[in-house]
């Protein structure tokens, strides 16, 4: 299964145990894996194998290529491609971003700040740790600026506390996610991935942060 970290594999695991209202015990009674191979999953500290994946997938309602982040599986050579076609994409992309500026083109935003949200996205997808430390670091030096609709300052936002859960940076999600949440409230509390990072945090935090408690009741999380 290579082109998806372990991290990123246990993210999208955990994401679609809470869609699906989901207790580890009741996967684990499912499933027949157990809690403790769950949990580790669920942290990145296990790959899952072949068998383990199946049957986590269909626990939980989905099937193994979703949580491998693709339509389908593929080889391994198609799998180790993936990640250098899209960072040759983004390559492309800069070079055409230097030229415009930010607008609309048929009825797609192009320019320099939508690259910069969308390599952020990309390396989110991917999983890859350089990647993600790549676009991490250059948020210290770009934010959104308010020209550009909330919803889409908002979504860069919560891809920006996705990349930092996927670095184990809890306490940056976590200040992503309220930085999201000030500048488009409504669009942070109906995004489907907003619910299970706060979840995460919680019990990461072991229920000692109140700020991040509150958060997460506000978003419905717990």
């Amino acid at each position: 299964m290579p082109g998806t970290t372990a991290a990123a594999l246990g993210q999208r695991i955990e994401t679609a145990r809470h869609a699906a209202g989901l207790t580890r015990r009741q996967v684990c009674d499912v499933s027949g894996v157990s809690i403790s191979m769950i949990r580790k999953t669920e942290g990145g500290e296990r790959r899952p194998s072949d068998a383990v994946l199946d049957a986590l997938a269909r626990a939980v309602q989905t099937t193994p290529e979703e949580l491998l982040g693709g339509p389908r599986r593929t080889d391994s050579r198609v799998h180790q491609a993936v990640p250098e076609l899209a960072r040759k994409h983004l390559r492309d992309a800069e070079v055409l971003a230097r030229r415009v500026r930010e607008r609309l083109h048929d009825g797609t935003a192009v320019g320099p700040d939508s690259l910069e949200i969308h390599r952020l996205a990309v390396a989110v997808e991917l999983g890859e740790q350089q990647d993600l430390q790549d676009a991490v670091t250059a948020a210290t030096r770009w934010a959104p600026p308010r020209e550009l609709p909330a919803e889409r300052r908002s979504h860069y936002y919560i891809d920006l506390g996705r990349a930092h859960m996927l670095l184990g940076r809890p306490q940056h999600a976590k200040e992503s996610l309220l930085v999201a949440r000030r500048i488009a409230p409504q669009h942070v509390r109906e995004h489907g991935q907003v619910r299970a990072e706060p979840a995460t945090l919680v019990r990461l935090s072991r229920g000692r942060d109140e700020q991040l408690l509150q958060f997460a009741r506000w978003a419905k999380a717990v």
